[in-house]
């Protein structure tokens, strides 16, 4: 009798649409055109370009214009074309692009920062322009005026900037780890807190105005998400990168978040499920399981003739522990442990198949990716890498 052939199951995975190519240097930045089959983008090589899909089905640019410095960074408004583009020299420039996008128009120059740009953010309902620099400075500017409205020094260079128009809060990542929000009004800003939970500096902020929740991404490969909105100081630890992690996108519909690093890796989270938040790593002299001394601990070492052990901690309970006390490993995804990490052994005995359930996928880009765009409307993705190509991806078979 021959054997029954079963099917593979179909692995739910990012479609690969087109690589966009033909920058001389890193594109820092670049957007979907909603409704379009088009991209816009903005290069080290001073160039900013919009590339259409042409009968071909390659995407060529239908505007090159090149720059007086590279370009940082940029912001672009659907409803009104316009185009906010920082330059390395410090400088804000605005266009206002054609309907067909073949034709962009100066509008104004702003002097906002004594150095090169790192964020800007354009915030149609108020009319501003916020912008963070290496200067250090975040600023924010009315558009219709070109006028400076106020600013803010911030303890190191800022990389990540996000606003929330309801309450009118800013998010500032910096390079020390700290995230400051301050309140901002019409020409003067108040700051609210600051808060710290990475290692490793600020890469990327990403703000989903509905939950009223923050997530942070950082250079320590961790992504944090805190519940601003909740005020009970809830701060949920994401691990599933292994480099810095880049950039940060979230599909409120589905609520999933898209999180993109130096290690090419693609990771769409579920944060529709109930996380834990990790455990404060306690202290103790001695292991909290089998009350051996650590090294430190002299006299303990003394008075039982034992041999100093290393110290450990158990990732679910925190307790400190020596290494044969902690000597297997658990995924635990609820806690954002996505890759197996040292438990202690009882905890190890504790956890359930079903608490290994992953709440994540991961998905190989194949180059360092350093900025990110979701068009939710059509389930795409743009990723931007340091190989200096743009890669657009169906992500539908895997945020739905």
């Amino acid at each position: 009798m021959a054997a029954e052939i079963q099917p593979k199951p179909l692995t739910r995975k990012p479609i690969l649409l087109q690589r966009v190519e033909g920058s001389q240097e890193v594109v820092n930045m670049a957007v979907i055109v909603p409704k379009e089959e088009g991209v816009i983008s903005v290069s080290e090589d001073r160039t900013v370009r919009v590339w259409l899909k042409r009968d071909s089905g390659q995407y060529w640019p239908s505007i090159y214009h090149m720059m007086p410095s590279p370009c940082s960074c940029m912001s672009f408004n659907p409803e009104t074309r316009r185009l906010s583009i920082g330059l390395d020299n410090g400088t804000i420039s605005e266009f206002l692009l054609s309907e067909d996008y073949n034709k962009m128009t100066p509008v104004k120059n702003y002097q906002a920062h004594q150095s090169r740009v790192t964020m800007i953010l354009f915030v149609l309902e108020l009319e501003w322009v916020l912008s963070t620099g290496q200067d250090k400075q975040f600023a924010w500017h009315c558009s219709e005026s070109g006028q400076r409205l106020g600013g803010y020094r911030t303890s190191a260079v800022a990389s990540g900037l996000q606003f929330d128009v309801e309450t009118r809060h800013v998010f500032i990542g910096d390079h020390s780890g700290q995230v400051t929000i301050l309140k901002l009004e019409q020409e003067n800003c108040t700051l609210v807190t600051t808060f710290r939970g990475h290692t490793g500096g600020v890469t990327a902020l990403c703000w989903d105005p509905v939950q009223r929740v923050l997530f942070s991404g950082s250079s320590d490969h961790s992504v944090i998400m805190w519940d601003i909105g909740g005020r009970k100081g809830t701060a949920i630890e994401l691990q599933g990168h292994s480099d810095r992690v880049q950039a940060l996108s979230y599909a409120q519909h589905t609520r999933q978040l898209i999180s993109c690093g130096g290690d090419g890796g693609i990771v769409v989270w579920n944060m529709d499920v109930e996380r834990q938040e990790t455990p404060e790593w306690l202290d103790s002299d001695s292991c909290q399981k089998c009350d051996q001394p650590f090294f430190w601990n002299f006299k303990q070492m003394w008075d039982s003739k034992k041999i100093g052990l290393r110290q450990h901690h158990c990732r679910k309970c925190g307790k400190a522990v020596c290494g044969k006390c902690s000597s297997k490993r658990s995924s635990i995804p609820l806690m954002g442990f996505e890759f197996e990490v040292r438990v202690c052994d009882s905890c190890h005995e504790a956890i359930t198949d079903e608490e290994r359930a992953p709440t994540a996928t991961f998905h190989d880009s194949k180059h360092n990716i350093v900025h990110v765009h979701f068009d939710a409307t059509r389930g795409w993705l743009l990723t931007s890498g340091t190989d200096k190509v743009i890669k657009l991806w169906d992500m539908t078979p895997v945020v739905s």
